[in-house]
């Protein structure tokens, strides 16, 4: 049975190293979600357009480069609204939101994150954290990989990892 293992990153850079560093490691596309708001969805992942095709080509290229890991999964995102905060989600994080649904609606952002198995506590914090701006970093682990998914995300310098 695979746990979620969560960690919460003050910026596109270190959720980014997490990301490549979990996929270095073995774990799935798959496996790895992501979960912001739109505010930092659009400070951090805005992409610049361009009228001039060879300078759009090469802004393709470098986006794909820099990106990483991140863009796949940002490729495949879902928008999931909660009361008060609009969410961007991308990973197996969405289907599991989606399936919250109601429920999810009325606690908000702390009660879709209980609804992933995140402990109370932990789910308060990181919903504070999504609120100001960081990026919640997710992996599904076998258990006989939740202390290599945690140390990944503690290295990339997560600000909490959960306990799984």
């Amino acid at each position: 049975m695979s746990k979620l293992i969560t960690g919460i990153f003050t910026s596109r850079a270190r959720a980014e190293q997490a990301v490549d560093e979990l996929m270095r490691s073995g774990f799935a596309p798959e496996d790895v979600s992501l979960l912001m708001s739109e505010s930092t969805q659009g400070r951090e992942f805005a992409v610049k357009r361009s009228t001039k095709a060879p300078e759009g080509a090469a802004t393709g290229a470098t986006i794909g480069g820099v990106l990483g890991a991140v863009a796949a999964g940002l490729a495949a995102v879902g928008t999931i609204t909660v009361p008060g905060l609009a969410l961007v989600a991308a990973g197996p994080v969405v289907a599991a939101l989606a399936g919250l649904g109601v429920g999810a609606a009325a606690g908000g952002l702390t009660g879709a994150l209980l609804g992933l198995g995140i402990p109370e506590h932990e789910a308060k914090f990181y919903a504070k954290e999504i609120e100001k701006g960081g990026i919640l970093v997710g992996v599904y682990a076998h258990s006989d990989r939740v202390e290599s998914a945690r140390d990944i995300l503690n290295a990339a310098g997560a600000d909490k990892v959960t306990k799984g």
